[in-house]
């Protein structure tokens, strides 16, 4: 497991501290939008955009940090 995460550390061009970061921004955007899309299943009236917005901004993040990771090496 050390083996595969520094390799995956070094595909990504990061530091442990920098993806950790990352990464938990990414699961704590997703968790809120989990939330919200709970709260919009039981009351449809309400956060009618939260899940898309959530989905578009997470897509954005990741296919961004990929970009530039893919023209770092």
């Amino acid at each position: 497991m050390i083996k595969t995460s520094k390799e995956h550390l070094n595909l990504t061009n990061e530091t442990y501290t920098q993806h950790f970061k990352f990464a938990s921004c990414i699961a704590l955007t997703m968790i809120y939008g989990g939330i919200q899309a709970m709260l919009h299943a039981i009351y449809p009236g309400i956060l009618t955009k939260a899940a898309s917005t959530k989905i578009k901004k997470l897509y954005s993040l990741v296919s961004d940090r990929s970009n530039i990771n893919n023209e770092r090496n």
